[in-house]
């Protein structure tokens, strides 16, 4: 019998935000206490009160950006504007401001950025 062959991991592409599931990633999105988005950003279908005004609205994003560039953005957010607020949500070391509990892990699991980009991709 010939070998299963396994298809590559596609990280950064549409291919790996349709690996993530969006329902999962608006319940990050929208956690006061997981993904914390919602402290900066306003979120369709959220309540005004608690919606940000520090970063930039979210709806629409998914027309604006394509997958690999909402990655970009949660995994290093300091690129595209070095002074962001925005945390690096997938790394663990070279972060300022870390508090004591979250020092040596990332704000989300890869899993979980998937299932953000995956959402993020869809709010068009």
């Amino acid at each position: 019998m010939a070998a299963a062959v396994m298809a590559p991991v596609l990280i950064g592409t549409a291919a790996a935000a349709a690996a993530g599931d969006p329902a999962r990633g608006e319940a990050i999105a929208t956690s006061r206490s997981l993904g914390l988005c919602t402290l900066c950003h306003a979120l369709p279908g959220q309540p005004p009160a608690l919606q940000g005004n520090l970063g930039p609205p979210l709806a629409g994003i998914g027309a604006r950006l394509d997958a690999q560039a909402l990655r970009a953005r949660l995994l290093t957010p300091e690129r595209f504007n070095p002074d962001t607020l925005m945390p690096a949500y997938g790394r663990s070391e070279g972060l300022q401001r870390v508090a004591a509990a979250q020092r040596g892990r990332p704000l989300l699991t890869p899993a979980q950025i998937d299932d953000v980009v995956a959402y993020l991709a869809g709010l068009r």
